[in-house]
Order: C-alpha cells, then structure tokens, then sequence
C-alpha cells in the first residue's frame, strides 16, 4: 500500500500485536487501541504492520491501518521508521525497541524481568534483553510501563531513563467474558473430560512463571479435597511436574479460557516476577477468587481483593489453597472484592494518558 504523505497522524504504532497470540502483550495492545478508538472514533494514529489487517480486528481499526511489507527484524529497525518518518508522524510507539532511526520514538517496556531474575531466562534471550533494551529506553522520548512497580525496577536498573518513565496501567481486554458457572462447568466438561471441581493456573511454561509450585501445592491437598489443578497455556520450555490431580489442556481459545475462569472455584498465579498481572483482573471478573504470589507487581493489582503468599514455599500455598476452599464465606468475600477492584483499571484511562504522552513527545518533537 503507498504512503499517504498527506497524513499527518499524533502517532504510528507497531500493530503486528494485535493479531498474535503472544498473550499479555497483545493484550496490552489491543486495550490500548480499544481504549484510543472508544475515546474517539476517528482517532488521530495510524496502525502500521507488516501484514494486512486481520479480519478479527475491528472496523474502525481497519481504516487506520497501513501495511509496510517486510520481514520482522528489517521492518522493525528500518521499514517502519522510514515509513512513520514519510508520515510526518508526531511519535512512533512500540514495544521493548526503538530503531536508532527514530528521534521520536516512545516505547512501552512492562517489566525489567531480565535483571530481577536473570536466570529465569535462557542465554542468548537473556543478552538480548540486558542489552538492547537499556539502549531502546535510553534512545525513546518516553517509556511507558503498566504499574508503579516496574517504574522503581526500571529506574533501579536503568538509572538514566528515570525521569522520562510514565505508568499507564492495563486493564481488562474483551477476549475473557464471563458466563454462569453451571453454562462454564458444562462447557470445560466438554472439552476436558471432567465434570469435578477444579483449580486453575494460566500462563506459558517458562520458569518465571513458576507453575511448578502451583503443581506442587495442588499435589499435596488432602484427599478430602477432589480437586484437579488445570494448567493451561503455551508450553514454552523447562519440564514440570505431572500428577493425577493435573491438566494439561495447552493453549486454550478465548471461549474456553472464559469457561475456566468462570467454573474454577481458585485462581493461582505462582508467578516470580510480573510487570502486571492482567489474569488477575480476567479471573476478577469472571467471579473467581485468586490466591498471588508476592512477585512483582501482582500485589499491587491484587489490592485486597486477592490472597497474597508470603512466600513461594510450597506448603505455604497447600495450606492457603486448602484453608480458602474450605471457607465459603471468605471465597465469596473475595469475588466481590475483585468485582470492586476491577473498577479500578480501564482501557479508556489507559489510553487518555497515552495520548497525552504522544502529544508530549510530538510537541516537542526535535
């Protein structure tokens, strides 16, 4: 498709996220434009990938599109740049990396994960990381991040992109939809075989995410409790534990994950470090209690409207799961917590004070 040099658009965004399925990245990019468009229809930015527009994206998201050809890591450094520089455009956003053509470029980092706990990621990622990161924050006008925790973490570890940091929180994405528990039941029943109680824990297989514990802690529950744990997501890498009370069902599609939610009678989220933690706000929402680890940013979204561990120990989480299982009140205590607590985050704010950074940065455009 030609440039339209005539268009002069406040921003150009990398939108190859919002048809992928890399989980809580596209997340935050599909709420962000969500939120810029139900602000306003006609929303001065331009969605540059280099594929056409998917047909899951909305309508008024597809008149906004442009498809620069050419291969990721080309596109990234060089296409899209040249192409956002052709348009004049007041800011380029993207995520993690900012090409060293851009002299405008603003870049949403959701957590430093890779200094926190370097060993939670294989070598040559981890180099990656530590390396070209730091240079893309420092190179950026603006860094965006999602919670006042990664903020400290960032400034800690990159110490001279401090005062250029602003938080835009996320907030809960149309892709989980709530549904009557006895509708969930029969519909996980359907695709996973059971028809018993169960546990759930979400997210790809990487040890940051520390599944393992979540299996560990399910696998010592008293009999009297007949609870399955189900782990669902991308199998990433690293082997876990299997027992007689665990799940695998992989990836499951947004209809299945909304039946999960809304059937599980617990939501764990092992985790060691996260920039955020949007599954809690998928679980508030579906009427699901979570217990969170203390890891990150978790209990900063979590509020009070979740349980928060001391500790990664395994007993430590037998014993919380088991204790909230067996008190009713407190587990409906928590779902109206969550339902108050998920008040607190919306794609709409989200995507006011973006705006107001791509203003920033194209006001002040060098």
């Amino acid at each position: 498709m030609p440039i339209p040099v005539s268009i002069r658009p406040l921003a150009a965004l990398d939108a190859r996220l919002l048809s992928s399925q890399n989980t809580g990245d596209t997340s935050y990019w599909r709420g962000l434009v969500s939120g810029l468009f139900a602000a306003d229809p006609k929303a001065n930015v331009l969605l540059v990938s280099n594929t056409p527009a998917p047909a899951s994206v909305p309508q008024a998201w597809k008149h906004a599109w442009m498809t620069v050809p050419g291969s990721s890591r080309w596109w990234s450094l060089v296409r899209f740049p040249l192409a956002a520089r052709k348009l004049r455009a007041g800011a380029v956003h993207t995520q993690y990396n900012v090409s060293p053509l851009v002299r405008n470029g603003i870049t949403t980092v959701h957590d430093v994960s890779f200094f926190v706990g370097p060993e939670w990621f294989q070598p040559r990622d981890r180099f990656l990381l530590q390396t070209q990161v730091p240079a893309s924050m420092k190179r950026a006008r603006k860094v965006i991040t999602v919670s006042e925790t990664s903020k400290r973490e960032i400034s800690q570890f990159v110490p001279s992109v401090a005062g250029k940091i602003v938080v835009t929180p996320n907030a809960l994405g149309d892709n989980v939809r709530p549904m009557p528990k006895q509708q969930a039941r029969t519909a996980v029943s359907a695709a996973l075989g059971f028809d018993g109680p169960f546990i759930l824990t979400l997210g790809t297989r990487w040890p940051r995410k520390n599944m393992r514990l979540a299996i560990e802690a399910c696998a010592n529950l008293p009999s009297s409790l007949p609870h399955k744990l189900v782990v669902a997501g991308k199998a990433g890498w690293g082997d876990l534990p299997r027992n007689e009370r665990t799940l695998f069902p992989g990836y499951v599609s947004d209809e299945l994950l909304s039946a999960l939610y809304s059937a599980a009678d617990l939501y764990l989220c092992p985790s060691f470090h996260e920039g955020f933690g949007i599954p809690l706000l998928e679980a508030f929402a579906c009427d699901c209690p979570v217990l969170c680890s203390p890891g990150g940013a978790l209990p900063e979204v979590a509020g009070d409207a979740a349980v928060v561990a001391a500790d990664f120990e395994p007993t430590t989480w037998t014993n919380l799961t088991e204790s909230l299982l067996t008190d009713s009140g407190k587990l409906e205590s928590m779902r109206q917590a969550g339902t108050v607590r998920l008040r607190d985050f919306s794609w709409t704010e989200t995507a006011r004070l973006t705006a107001q950074v791509y203003q920033e940065v194209a006001d002040d455009r060098p």
